[in-house]
């Protein structure tokens, strides 16, 4: 999906509107090469997705795949982990790349 191999760093930071106060909940530091940005208006324009969902997969995938990267061996993803590479091939193969 995204050839380009610069590093990208981003941060999120979460928060929850509690009675209509914006209150924080989490934050954290997430980067590497691909351009969540591009991704996310590749996503929109070639899955029919609308922005927001486009935005939600994308982040979403990042982390998630990033997550199981990172704990190859933890029990908890075992059998999840071919089906998120399976399905992560069959958008890349829609892709540009």
């Amino acid at each position: 999906m995204d050839c380009n191999k610069t590093k990208h760093a981003y941060h999120f930071n979460i928060t929850e509107v509690i009675d209509g106060k914006i209150q924080e909940v989490m934050n954290f530091n997430f980067g590497g090469h691909h351009d969540l940005a591009q991704l996310a208006k590749k996503a929109e324009a070639k899955e029919g997705l609308s922005d927001k969902h486009a935005k939600e997969l994308v982040v979403g995938l990042r982390l998630l795949h990033h997550v199981l990267k990172k704990n190859p061996d933890n029990e908890l993803f075992r059998d999840f982990a071919p089906a998120l590479q399976a399905f992560k091939k069959a958008l890349k193969e829609k892709g540009d790349c």
